[in-house]
């Protein structure tokens, strides 16, 4: 699965993590402005200079302002970050929430402290997402067909069936691990094919067939409500 959560176009490196799934990251904002973040279906949990913060799940593109700073992330795999952060993803939909609203402040305080302090912030904050998965309960194994199935653009009623779910059962359980229902994570996760597609070079109406759309003028409509601009604006960013 491709994923986009770049905040700014410049700067950014990233590696997979120890913990699975996860990618950890890194980003140096160039002065002339942040780079969009386009839906993904993952959450990150976030450091920048003498703070921690959670990104959530996100429905359409999210522009980060205030001053440019150094950033480090650990991005998780879709539905796994609620388990180890302690809350559904739907209560962190569009949302940007500092860590200290969800965990206790002197941990948060003692966390920051340590990973300022670090030689290299992004492995301090990579050991507190592991340390937080080693007490947290193991992510429910059946979520991660669910990304599967949907990702390869199986229909919705199809996927629930197959996983031998009700269509409530598996809407009340996307919401609570990816912060919607899976509808919405089904386009999310098809705009990411065809970002990737069409960065590979791969003509609109090819990508359009490819990712899943009825057609180029429907990728164009999904692309646009999804990322804010349209796909050769995006592709043009680079």
């Amino acid at each position: 699965m491709s994923v986009e959560r770049l905040p700014t176009a410049s700067g950014y490196a990233e590696r997979p993590s120890r913990l699975t799934g996860a990618v950890v990251w890194t980003n140096t904002p160039a002065a002339s402005g942040a780079r969009p973040v386009l839906p993904d279906g993952c959450m990150d949990l976030l450091w920048t200079e003498g703070r921690l913060l959670v990104a959530g799940p996100d429905t359409r593109a999210y522009v980060p302002d205030g001053a440019p700073g150094r950033w480090a992330g650990v991005r998780f795999f879709p539905g796994t970050a609620p388990a180890l952060l302690g809350v559904p993803a739907h209560e962190l939909l569009d949302r940007r929430v500092e860590l200290t609203d969800l965990w206790a402040a002197p941990e948060v305080r003692r966390l920051t402290a340590r990973i300022d302090s670090a030689a290299d912030p992004a492995d301090a904050l990579e050991e507190v997402a592991l340390g937080r998965a080693a007490e947290s309960e193991p992510v429910d194994p059946l979520l991660r067909e669910v990304v599967a199935a949907l990702d390869a653009g199986r229909p919705v009623s199809a996927v629930a069936d197959e996983l031998g779910l009700g269509a409530r059962q598996l809407h009340r359980r996307s919401l609570a691990a990816f912060g919607y229902g899976p509808k919405t994570l089904a386009r999310v996760l098809r705009l990411q094919r065809a970002l990737a597609l069409a960065r590979s070079g791969m003509p609109f109406v090819d990508t359009a067939a490819r990712a899943g759309y009825a057609d180029q003028a429907h990728l164009a409509r999904d692309v646009r409500e999804l990322a804010g601009a349209p796909l050769g604006e995006l592709l043009a960013r680079g």
